[in-house]
């Protein structure tokens, strides 16, 4: 986000699955909730979006609740990062290519797709 002009402070990030891995239904122990946490810490305003997961209930950890967002182009385009932190096989990656500013891919997905240099960090 620094590397872009982009502040964490009140910045809307989208967290592209919340699963502890691909195609369950279990955010039980996922990374995504601690990146999460660790994005509010920093004061972004955090959204989710898991096709598996409706509503992320609080935990031992984590005493939020927050409900899956739909996944359409306002909704990638408000966003100042997307975050991909599990990789989905029902996610249309050229359609979040398309619409999201900047996008964080922690799984390396985005690899091999046009147009995605200055737009796509592997982390």
């Amino acid at each position: 986000m620094d590397e872009k002009g982009k502040s964490f402070n009140r910045a809307r990030m989208l967290v592209l699955g919340v699963a502890y891995k691909r195609g369950v239904d279990d955010d039980q122990e996922s990374p995504a909730c601690k990146l999460m946490e660790l994005l509010r810490d920093k004061e972004a305003v955090v959204a989710y979006n898991d096709l598996h997961i409706p509503v992320l209930q609080p935990t031992r950890k984590y005493s939020y609740t927050l409900r899956s967002d739909a996944l359409e182009p306002e909704t990638l385009a408000a966003s100042g990062c997307v975050l991909l932190a599990t990789d989905h096989t029902a996610y249309d990656y050229d359609f979040i290519l398309k619409h999201a500013l900047l996008i964080v891919d922690t799984r390396n997905t985005f690899v091999g797709k046009e147009a995605v240099r200055g737009k796509v960090f592997a982390a």
